[in-house]
């Protein structure tokens, strides 16, 4: 059976804590979504299919098309 390694040539679970004290990854996720803020797509778009998103000194273009997919460009 082959060895998983890491970079570097060391065994992937080198350094990494025993399972049994690994923090509940359930809990984390739950945690970070109860802290995002949360847009219907409807709200955003109203009645156009493009909307314009600013961020930082980039502007990026969020589209929905006719399957109603989104799509973000910059």
């Amino acid at each position: 059976m082959a060895k998983l390694l890491r970079l570097g040539g060391k065994p992937a679970s080198a350094g990494l804590p025993a399972l049994g004290h690994v923090a509940d990854p359930t809990a984390a996720a739950h945690a970070r979504l109860a802290s995002a803020r949360r847009w219907r797509s409807a709200e955003l778009f109203g009645a156009a299919h493009e909307i314009e998103i600013e961020h930082g000194h980039a502007v990026y273009r969020l589209r929905l098309t006719a399957l109603g997919k989104l799509i973000l460009t910059k």
